[in-house]
């Protein structure tokens, strides 16, 4: 399963399910499509007006802190996010990834390479762009190619059924 895209560059650490999501909008009955509006507003107000399908966000350590709100994942998802790749995620985040069909993946090397390279060019928005490959378990950047831990089997099935909900729905269907 090959995800290639655009990269978002948030090199900062701890950034919250706030930051990701804004807590003023949790308890409104916002649809995912009106959720991803509010994606990253109150640490790139820019960022879901740019943001488009097959976008990857490299970030810095425990990406998704704070609350386990599963909306931090959803408004991600809807504004066209197919990846985060991060040094490491908060692991409720992480397991909201997994349940909502977001690809979350540990790999410092290569977001120490995109930080490298953002320092170099000194632009926020670069027009980087990476290939992944979650079967194998390989990062394509530049002209390197960095490894993280293939998922295990059962999450994969669950990211290949769109989510939790639909390879439950389809555990139930073939019974």
């Amino acid at each position: 399963m090959m995800i290639q895209g655009r990269v978002w560059i948030f090199k900062d650490d701890d950034i919250n399910t706030d930051l990701i999501f804004p807590g003023k909008y949790t308890y409104e009955p916002l649809r995912p499509e009106e959720q991803a509006i509010h994606a990253m507003e109150d640490y790139d107000s820019e960022f879901a007006k740019q943001a488009r399908r097959n976008d990857v966000i490299v970030t810095g350590k425990n990406f998704g802190c704070g609350s386990s709100r599963e909306q931090a994942v959803t408004c991600l998802k809807y504004a066209g996010i197919d990846a985060v790749v991060a040094k490491s995620f908060a692991r409720l985040f992480y397991r909201n990834s997994i349940n909502s069909a977001l690809a979350s993946i540990e790999c410092p090397g290569v977001v120490d390479a995109v930080f490298e390279q953002q320092e170099e060019q000194g632009s926020k928005h670069l027009n980087l762009k990476m290939k992944i490959d979650l079967t194998s378990g390989k990062i394509f950047f530049a002209p390197q190619e960095f490894s993280f831990p293939p998922w295990e089997e059962q999450a994969m099935l669950i990211f290949k059924a769109g989510g939790l909900v639909e390879y439950t729905k389809q555990r139930l269907k073939n019974r």
